[in-house]
């Protein structure tokens, strides 16, 4: 692998019209993707993410700022000059062409011999554990096959990057959480950059080296899954990436002293029924709701002053928890972390929102915002 970063994104933007109706989609965004890193691009519908991404790719022209790959200015290059390929939702295999015939394509375009382009095909037909389907047709494949073979054709003119427009987004889920195990396997083969455009935040928590989560065109947070869900460092990023109880600054003083706008994550919560540890925080309230998930169930409730808390909890420690009745939780003050109080999801408005940036399928996200004082 190379030193030289794969991407480099610098003072990026892009805006649509002009005067009193110029929508900003992507505001002045810095990024650094390193060689090898299957690094994700994660955020809801409008964040900027997929213009990001048709920016680096060479279909969209930013209005301001630089896209370097391997070091290498090509902000105004076309598309077939980068040394880029990019697999899309819908695949776009060509229907009346074979398996092999799809993944040969690309090469034959560049003019590869006939026997070299079997060749390479037949490889990467294999790499993607497809190789007994060549001669089969598009329509007599599965979903999941399908992509794997859009994704061979990516692959097949062996880009320094390969970008990925929510290739999974039409599949169900069973089969969703089969092609994430693939896809990152597939990268740690073939050995490329793979940035990888979501919505869902499980997808990229689940294969990405690294994270950047996007709000309102601008990235809020950059890191590792561990770092991104463990350590967020706004409310965005905390209520988006998994399910949090954000405190208001009102809240986080009343409870455990401490200035600022704090996150707890509802597994840190627990339900005790006496005195605890001097180096946990309780606070007592009412059931509103008891959510049943299986192993887990997940308790809603309101506290004295009105705000609502979540708490996950193991299903068999749910004796004496019932809806309408009195509850005590606790969690460590370690398991609490000061946020900066950016946008909830909620004021994220529809005019924000551009065309390119919304996927055919959403994700429902659990933001609580308890905001303690008077209501």
């Amino acid at each position: 692998m190379s030193d030289t970063p794969a991407i480099q994104l610098v003072g990026l933007r892009k805006s649509f019209g002009a005067g009193e109706h110029e929508v900003v989609a992507v505001d002045s965004v810095d990024l650094t993707i390193d060689d090898g890193e299957f690094f994700s691009l994660l955020g809801p519908s409008g964040s900027g993410k997929t213009t990001v991404l048709r920016m680096i790719a060479g279909f969209e022209l930013p209005t301001a700022g630089a896209i370097l790959l391997q070091g290498h200015d090509v902000t105004r290059q076309a598309p077939y000059d980068r040394d880029v390929n990019t697999v899309f939702q819908d695949y776009a295999l060509f229907p009346h062409m074979t398996v092999l015939e799809n993944i040969e394509y690309g090469l034959k375009v560049k003019k590869v011999g006939r026997h070299e382009r079997r060749r390479r095909a037949a490889e990467m037909l294999d790499s993607v554990r497809l190789g007994n389907y060549g001669h089969r047709k598009p329509s007599q494949l599965s979903g999941g096959q399908r992509q794997r073979v859009a994704l061979a054709r990516a692959l097949v003119n062996r880009p320094k990057v390969l970008l990925l427009d929510e290739p999974l987004g039409a599949l169900d889920l069973k089969l969703r959480e089969e092609m994430q195990v693939e896809l990152k396997a597939i990268q740690r083969e073939v050995g490329i950059t793979f940035v990888f455009v979501t919505h869902d935040q499980g997808e990229a928590l689940s294969m990405s080296n690294r994270i950047a989560v996007f709000n309102l065109g601008r990235i809020e947070q950059v890191g590792t899954p561990r770092e991104i869900y463990d350590h967020p460092e706004t409310s965005f990023v905390a209520g988006f990436v998994g399910t949090s109880n954000v405190l208001s600054a009102a809240l986080s003083h009343e409870l455990m002293g401490v200035a600022g706008v704090h996150s707890v994550r509802p597994e840190r919560i627990r339900v005790v029924q006496e005195h605890t540890a001097e180096s946990e925080v309780t606070v007592a309230g009412v059931v509103t709701d008891v959510q049943y998930l299986g192993a887990d169930s997940r308790i809603r409730v309101e506290l004295a002053d009105g705000s609502p808390l979540l708490a996950n909890v193991p299903s068999d420690g749910l004796v004496g928890v019932a809806i309408g009745g009195p509850i005590r939780l606790a969690w460590s003050r370690f398991a609490a972390f000061a946020v900066a109080d950016t946008v909830p999801l909620h004021d994220i408005h529809e005019h924000d929102i551009h065309e390119h940036d919304i996927p055919q399928q959403h994700q429902q996200h659990d933001i609580i915002h308890s905001q303690g004082g008077d209501q």
